[in-house]
């Protein structure tokens, strides 16, 4: 199965934090966007985040990748404590496909593809880098980046690489 995991953080180490989950899925990885710097979503005050896609293969179903990134985000010490709120590392599975066909999940405990990833330009920017040809919900990513306000697409800054 491939996967499409976005990972972020906005408190401590935040590279650290960030490199924490590439290292861990590197075994897997075909590809890592760069890093960016995006202002906080979902109207919580807090400080910027970090954030970067991963696209990996792997024979973990989708529901032991989300094992996989609980796991992660525990060895980050991440805490749940107010929705969009800061946190040291967030690792969301975006996408899911396997033999290149999209995975649907209405799953309350792992929605699929990720119910907000077409309006989050944190997460588009990086993808369209990582994988300029993907699609989500079969509409090519440039054309979900190109629905989002152009002041929101221009706020994230790329900032780094993994290498």
């Amino acid at each position: 199965m491939r996967a499409v995991l976005s990972i972020g953080s906005n408190m401590a180490d935040r590279y650290a934090l960030l490199r924490s989950a590439y290292d861990y899925f590197a075994a897997d990885l075909v590809v890592a966007s760069s890093i960016y710097a995006t202002p906080p979503w979902g109207g919580v005050e807090q400080d910027e985040f970090l954030n970067a896609i991963l696209i990996i293969d792997t024979e973990l179903s989708p529901m032991e990748l989300l094992a996989a990134a609980h796991e992660v985000e525990e060895a980050g010490e991440r805490r749940r404590e107010v929705r969009w709120g800061p946190r040291t590392l967030d690792v969301d599975i975006v996408q899911c496909l396997d033999d290149a066909v999209e995975q649907i999940s209405t799953d309350p405990v792992l929605t699929l593809p990720h119910p907000y990833a077409h309006e989050r330009a944190f997460v588009l920017v990086p993808w369209l880098e990582a994988a300029p040809q993907a699609t989500l919900r079969g509409v090519p990513i440039s054309e979900c980046l190109a629905a989002i306000s152009p002041d929101n697409v221009a706020e994230v800054r790329k900032v780094g690489e993994f290498s």
